[in-house]
């Protein structure tokens, strides 16, 4: 039996509606609860839903393209469709530069048994049956005809139902726009639209240089400092910020300053790390522009006077030390501490000599933690920080109770706490040649299931508390403290600070004069 290609259109977007939705429809049902006074609305919405994809599908196909077309939806969608109902993200832009950059080890962290049916239930079967089908082709004109008349036809279908519901669409369209935002295929399509079209846009796109007249006078003692860039580490899991667990016993041995109140620029590392550095502040920043753009590293650099060394137990350093150079500690087996996965404190391994061949400079140290990357915690800790029990020890974190997913959290956190600890201890070699300080900052927050959504990279306008709110401290060495207000920087550790403050505060941790410097932005030297 042969089918139209029209008809093919319009039983395929039929598919997406009612079975690739399922994210859009229950968040849908929240604001509009499933009622009588609703149900009306409720169907109209399923039927617009179908009626655009219709619509787009008619105006980006034509006769043999179809099949592939389609072919890579049901693909792409079974995979959105999965992310979106199992740990409630947004496939926005943001999200496919997350998916561009994940490397293998990430993946394959992802992968489950749910996975796979998903793969197999909304990707490979639809696909073969697309693929078996024959199409029924007719002259050019009457199929070019049949293009029109369906094009048109959707249009005034969707402005009928809208008129017909236009109290609900006003609501719907003007106060929850982040709704549409789970629509699948959809949504995902216009993201990927406009990454490509960014893309292309700066494809040409020359490095727009930064602090060219950045200059450091020669100081009494040399400078060691050592920036931790956390993962997914909220604030309110540190009992340093009063959570109810012990999950900070290390550091709360130390003399740290802790900051309750500071918010990440982003929900992702792609987008969170690159900011974090940039001069730009939250509102400036763009992340299409990032790449083309210096940053403090850059600007550190630029004095010819601080040896920097980026080390990553993560994925990479988005592009942020792409000029300066970074080192992915996992490659050096002789320098790695690894048990089943390779931990944060290996990065530590081979800095004294790093040191040492840099005696005449400052020295400025990038750690780039794997810390509580997310889906798997359990992952994250050695055996021994297995402190708080019973863990989640799966990522299908939907399927865990509230309890095993924060223990497997915590213990990720506890783990962080020991890292952090043995960083200040490995300063404290240095104290009494070196002026030492550590600045700790979380690249963002995570979800752990809080109405039903999990990790993290939600759009930062509807991004909950726990995306954005991250945990961060300082440390300063016993000559550091002489050479600043320690005293004022206590007292207004409780100020509201930001990934913002980040790009001033290291420069001014090397006494850096350029004319991008504002003393007011940096926590330490703001004070004087």
């Amino acid at each position: 039996m042969k089918i139209t290609q029209n008809r093919l259109i319009f039983i395929s977007s039929l598919s997406f509606v009612l079975f690739y939705n399922f994210s859009f429809f229950s968040n849908v049902i929240k604001v509009y609860p499933l009622n009588l006074s609703n149900i009306g609305f409720l169907i109209s919405l399923a039927i617009v839903l179908w009626a655009f994809i219709v619509f787009i599908l008619e105006l980006i196909s034509y006769k043999k393209t179809i099949k592939p077309l389609l072919i890579f939806l049901f693909f792409a969608s079974s995979f959105a469709a999965y992310f979106m109902d199992t740990y409630g993200v947004i496939i926005d832009d943001s999200m496919l530069i997350n998916v561009i950059q994940t490397n293998t080890e990430e993946s394959l962290g992802l992968l489950s048994a749910k996975l796979l049916t998903y793969f197999v239930l909304l990707g490979l079967i639809p696909s073969i049956l697309i693929y078996k089908i024959k199409i029924h082709y007719s002259t050019i004109k009457k199929d070019l005809v049949a293009k029109i008349i369906a094009i048109v036809g959707t249009i005034v279908l969707i402005g009928a139902i809208i008129s017909m519901f236009g109290g609900n669409y006003a609501s719907f369209f003007r106060e929850h726009k982040p709704l549409r935002q789970h629509t699948n295929p959809t949504f995902w399509i216009y993201s990927v639209g406009k990454l490509t079209g960014s893309l292309l846009k700066n494809k040409d796109k020359k490095v727009t240089p930064l602090g060219m007249d950045a200059k450091i006078e020669e100081h009494q003692r040399k400078k060691i400092v050592v920036m931790v860039v956390g993962e997914a580490a909220r604030w309110d899991h540190f009992s340093l910020n009063g959570y109810s667990k012990e999950t900070n016993p290390m550091l709360k041995k130390e003399d740290i300053i802790n900051l309750p109140n500071v918010t990440s620029c982003g929900t992702s590392t792609a987008h969170s790390v690159p900011c974090m550095f940039s001069v730009k502040t939250r509102k400036e920043f763009d992340i299409d522009d990032a790449p083309y753009e210096e940053n403090v590293l850059d600007v550190l650099n630029h004095t010819g006077k601080v040896a920097i060394i980026w080390r990553d137990n993560n994925s990479d350093s988005k592009g942020v030390a792409g000029r300066i150079g970074e080192q992915d500690y996992r490659s050096n087996k002789n320098n790695t501490i690894c048990d089943g996965e390779c931990r944060d404190e290996g990065m530590l391994v081979g800095l004294d000599k790093f040191i040492e061949q840099n005696s005449n400079k400052d020295i400025l140290i990038v750690l780039h933690q794997m810390g509580n990357h997310g889906p798997e915690y359990y992952k994250r800790y050695p055996k021994a920080f297995e402190k708080f029990t019973p863990t989640c020890k799966t990522n299908q974190l939907e399927s865990c109770t509230k309890e095993q997913l924060s223990n497997a959290y915590d213990n990720a956190i506890l783990y962080t706490d020991a890292f952090l600890s043995k960083t200040i201890n490995f300063l404290k070699k240095y104290d009494n040649k070196y002026d030492t300080s550590m600045i700790y900052m979380s690249d963002h927050g995570e979800s752990l299931g809080e109405n039903g959504i999990y990790l993290h990279g939600m759009p930062y306008m509807i991004a909950p508390e726990a995306q954005k709110h991250i945990g961060s401290i300082l440390w300063f060495g016993n000559n550091t403290r002489k050479s600043i207000p320690y005293q004022k920087i206590v007292q207004n550790s409780k100020n509201d600070y930001s990934h913002d403050n980040l790009f001033h505060t290291l420069l001014g941790a090397f006494e850096v004069k350029t004319s991008v410097y504002e003393k007011e932005k940096d926590m330490v030297n703001a004070y004087r």
